[in-house]
């Protein structure tokens, strides 16, 4: 059904000739594939984001429209089918941060991601009001490390209400600058390195549809601690502190609101990869966890998170294999 669809969604284009390829699937419903014209070397991008399956177009044109009026590098929209859930987008190559960073690069690399985001953090909001990632939305979503992950190797749901209310105050007390545009999904592996444009478009924008208002800092940490590669600590540390410099945040403010938003994130996301195990059969997503959990730690030192580290070591236990295996035991994958 959705190949059909496809086929009639390009046909209207200029590519209803190409030759079509997969090329990748993310964490959610959606689906890429490289579309190559026969009759050149055109390359476009079909993007799949089946409705039926909770995947939503219209704010990824949304938001792709305003980082482009802004002076970022988003793909460029070639056609769209909002009702069915078809994008024709702008090719930005493979050249994905992860890809490149460990050729020695990395710095230079991150730098540009930073710089990308303080030109983001510098421009106006969207006139289209976005919700704001506030407290209220996100000391829930930090308890989904309760719900999937702890409740799911060996701990106990008894701490949720505690541990939403210790981070709920936690991000209250540490709101630091005026809030942002939050791409939320801000890390290597969805940035592409495009220097056939200038700065601050050199940095490629692939994943931003879950877009709200919010704290500067968020997609500073999501870049920095990242769940899914080692960025190495001298470059972490040196991009924080220019972060920090050339936004002007008080640095005590600063360090408190990294930490901050840095463990709500590292929380949920220990939530989010334990789901995508144990209801979307993913279990891949479980090798991401000690990693998580390394960067959480670091956060829970912060003075500012003494009341939720103390629920954290009472009530999450820690990745062990033993503990990973548990959670990889209840995969819908291994019970064929």
């Amino acid at each position: 059904m959705r190949s059909k669809l496809a086929s009639e969604f390009i046909a209207k284009t200029q590519w209803s000739d190409a030759e079509m390829a997969i090329i990748a699937g993310d964490a959610s419903n959606r689906k890429y594939y490289r579309l190559k014209k026969t009759s050149s070397a055109d390359t476009a991008i079909l993007m799949d984001a089946p409705p039926d399956k909770g995947e939503n177009v219209v704010p990824f044109v949304l938001i792709a429209q305003h980082l482009e009026s802004i002076g970022l590098k988003p793909p460029s929209i070639y056609a769209k089918d909002e009702v069915n859930g078809f994008l024709l987008l702008e090719d930005l190559g493979d050249d994905l941060l992860a890809k490149l960073a460990p050729n020695g690069s990395e710095f230079d690399l991150y730098k540009a991601a930073v710089d990308a985001l303080l030109h983001l953090h510098r421009s106006p909001l969207l006139e289209t009001a976005l919700e704001k990632y506030s407290a209220a939305e996100m000391a829930p979503l930090g308890c989904l490390s309760i719900e999937w992950y702890a409740q799911n190797a060996g701990g106990t749901g008894n701490a949720k209400a505690q541990l939403e209310t210790a981070l709920f105050t936690a991000i209250e007390a540490t709101e630091t600058a005026t809030p942002v545009l939050v791409l939320r999904d801000y890390h290597a592996e969805n940035l592409l390195w495009t220097p056939m444009f200038e700065a601050p478009k050199n940095i490629g924008l692939l994943d931003f549809q879950d877009a709200r208002v919010g704290q500067p800092t968020y997609d500073l940490v999501s870049l920095l601690g990242d769940a899914r590669r080692d960025v190495s600590i001298p470059v972490r540390d040196d991009l924080l502190q220019y972060y920090q410099s050339e936004s002007g945040i008080d640095p005590d403010k600063f360090s408190a609101n990294c930490a901050v938003q840095s463990a709500q994130r590292n929380l949920r996301i220990l939530g989010v990869f334990a789901r995508l195990c144990i209801r979307d059969g993913k279990p891949s997503y479980l090798d991401f966890i000690p990693r998580v959990w390394a960067n959480l730690k670091q956060d829970l030192q912060h003075p500012s998170l003494s009341s939720v580290a103390r629920i954290v070591i009472q009530n999450i236990p820690e990745p062990t294999p033993e503990t990973l295996n548990l959670l990889r035991r209840k995969c819908p994958t291994n019970h064929h």
